[in-house]
């Protein structure tokens, strides 16, 4: 029988080893950024063009390479770090596999411009595919500048999972993000397209933070400073109120590398139970530091997940250390240590000997039908039990009618049930009596024919909004726009104002007259005249913030997202006193909306209690 195992040439072997370490062009950027810091560089700038699939360029000031090392650092497993097994364990670099420059190489064309203090001139190596083109002497600043062009020029069908633009360049900048956070003493340059995004002066970390993400943080965070045989744990973590709906500005750091680890959330969250609701994520930059020999970061290809030696011990002081800095900035419940450690009992009342109540005849055994409403024994135990009501008991009876509603095919069971859905809208819309009141500052109440409503005020005006804004694309018709007065600006991340640019025609359409104003900044000129007075600032930040939750939840087509998130945002919240001529004017747009009965994310808007019910309670 003939031999079926054999080895796959190199230029296989190298392209198969380059797609676990280069999925995208954001891989690129973590794997020379993390070369450029080992190498002892103090400027980084990183430039890419088209999102990275033409170019992506690292240029440093670090120390450079010999001639023999520059070509020796695109052979696969070729490393400066390791010499043996045990150094594995004992690293305080980023890189230290030595394949990432290999496997880069072996997907995109590669230009290597490199030179040490000492050295006169520098040196020039081209690569394609693994493939050394050429190698001479050049001129060159001290450092290291890799130059990548055409990633996956070679391999067609991989270039063609890549997401659009937008999307990629998203993720160059979280990795960007990433690496810079965690070093705050090197001055960090990005560029896209010809265009400044980041400028990062080498400064303390919290204004590494407010570089990064904005000069509003500093307002919204709280230090943490432990140090203890284990671990060292340094960082800020978000103020309670400032949580937010999304799971966004959450980073943990071990030694300066940033890793994900679902039991140290755990651990940040447990100290925000009861500050924050369950639906809601806190911000958090957080930076441990603990002995090289106490974790193994060599389980992962991208290095982002670390086993601990002793991860029950750091879990339990990480979230001692959150709930003491947030108990410091009083923002948590803390005992007073300073006050004395004794019970206040007032010793001149005296004490009472406490009471028993119950009944001798009760007897939960026993089955017998009360004799009275008032009776004791068997009977009083009989009517304390909760009443049948009429649905409950027409169900009893018409059991199998029932059963055989669930029977039917899912396509039919849908139309069954939209079917009668409509129906009964179509009822209650013509025999709503329109006379309202308000409940709790959160329901509006009005009757009908066959019994009485309540209305979920804030999702009843989410929905009204949600059509109207709908319509606008539908009829072409932009939303009437009022200008302002004194023009509002609003400072962004990167990251949302790359969102925001690809939504200003959705916002334009919406009634906001928005256009970018210098780097990560954009100018609010007017606003939809519908809406009255409101914070521009929170309202965008809101739109922003509920359209990257939904994109997260489900699929859905921008102008749609745009439109729940506007509506959303837009909506009278619980807590809102309304005047009858108010609630009587969501109940009427209501019920001329397509689908009353349920709000734009799907939850219930109306709450029928049919008359029979009532009629059923008052008859006991």
């Amino acid at each position: 029988m003939q031999n079926v195992i054999t080895l796959l040439p190199d230029s296989v072997a190298n392209q198969i080893a380059a797609g676990e370490v280069v999925q995208r062009p954001a891989s690129i950027v973590k794997e020379l950024m993390e070369n450029a810091i080992d190498a002892g560089a103090s400027h980084i700038k990183l430039i890419v063009k088209d999102a990275g699939k033409t170019l992506v360029q690292v240029i440093d000031n670090g120390v450079g390479m010999s001639p023999v090392d520059a070509r020796m650092a695109f052979e696969r497993h070729a490393t400066s770090k390791i010499k043996k097994a045990e150094d594995l364990f004992s690293l305080h670099t980023k890189g230290f596999r030595g394949e990432a420059l290999a496997s880069i190489a072996a997907v995109a064309q590669v230009e290597l411009k490199t030179k040490r203090a000492d050295d006169t001139v520098g040196q020039l190596i081209e690569i394609e595919g693994n493939k050394l083109i050429r190698q001479e002497e050049c001129q060159a600043p001290t450092g290291s500048s890799f130059t990548i062009k055409n990633l996956f020029y070679n391999i067609p069908a991989r270039r063609n999972f890549l997401k659009e633009d937008n999307t990629e360049l998203k993720h160059i900048i979280d990795e960007f993000e990433r690496v810079a956070l965690p070093h705050p003493d090197i001055h960090f340059q990005l560029y896209s397209n010809g265009h400044e995004i980041f400028n990062l002066p080498a400064a303390a970390p919290l204004q590494r933070i407010m570089g990064v993400f904005g000069n509003n943080q500093k307002e919204k965070l709280v230090a943490i400073h432990e140090n203890t045989d284990v671990v060292k744990i340094e960082g800020y973590v978000g103020k309670p109120a400032a949580a937010k709906k999304k799971r966004g500005d959450q980073y943990f750091f071990v030694n300066d590398r940033f890793i994900k680890s679902p039991y140290l959330n755990h651990a940040v969250y447990e100290a925000y139970k009861e500050l924050i609701s369950s639906d809601t994520h806190p911000a958090y930059y957080l930076f441990l530091s603990v002995p090289p020999d106490t974790i193994d970061i060599n389980i992962h290809p991208t290095k982002t997940e670390i086993k601990f030696r002793d991860e029950k011990t750091i879990y339990a002081l990480l979230h001692s250390a959150v709930k003491r800095a947030l108990g410091k900035a009083n923002l948590a419940p803390s005992l007073d240590f300073n006050s004395e450690m004794s019970f206040e009992i007032d010793y001149t009342k005296t004490a009472v000997k406490p009471t028993i109540s119950y009944n001798p005849d009760y007897n939960p055994f026993k089955t017998d039908s009360p004799k009275s409403p008032g009776g004791s024994g068997s009977g009083s135990s009989q009517s304390w039990q909760k009443q049948e009501s009429p649905l409950q008991q027409s169900n009893k009876q018409n059991w199998e009618t029932l059963y055989e509603s669930y029977v039917n095919t899912p396509g039919e069971k849908e139309i069954v049930f939209e079917e009668k859905e409509a129906e009964q809208t179509a009822l209650i819309h013509e025999s709503v009596d329109y006379k309202c009141f308000q409940l709790y500052n959160k329901y509006i109440v009005t009757s009908h024919q066959s019994g009485v409503l309540l209305i979920d005020q804030q999702r009843a005006h989410e929905r009204i909004l949600y059509e109207h804004y709908l319509k606008t694309r539908d009829k072409n018709n932009v939303t009437a726009s009022q200008q302002s007065l004194f023009p509002v600006t609003l400072e962004l991340s990167p990251n949302d104002f790359a969102l925001i640019e690809t939504l200003i025609p959705h916002f334009k359409l919406l009634g906001f007259d928005i256009e970018p104003f210098g780097k990560n900044t954009m100018v609010v000129q007017g606003t939809p005249a519908d809406l009255g007075e409101f914070n521009v600032v929170e309202m965008i930040e809101g739109i922003l913030e509920t359209y990257k939750l939904n994109t997260f939840d489900t699929k859905l087509d921008p102008f749609d997202n745009m439109c729940r998130s506007m509506a959303r945002n837009a909506s009278i919240k619980y807590g809102k006193h309304l005047e009858e001529e108010e609630l009587k004017l969501i109940t009427e747009h209501l019920f001329a909306c397509e689908n009353p009965m349920y709000s734009p994310s799907g939850k219930p808007i109306l709450m029928e209690i049919e008359k029979s019910e009532i009629d059923g309670f008052f008859k006991k």
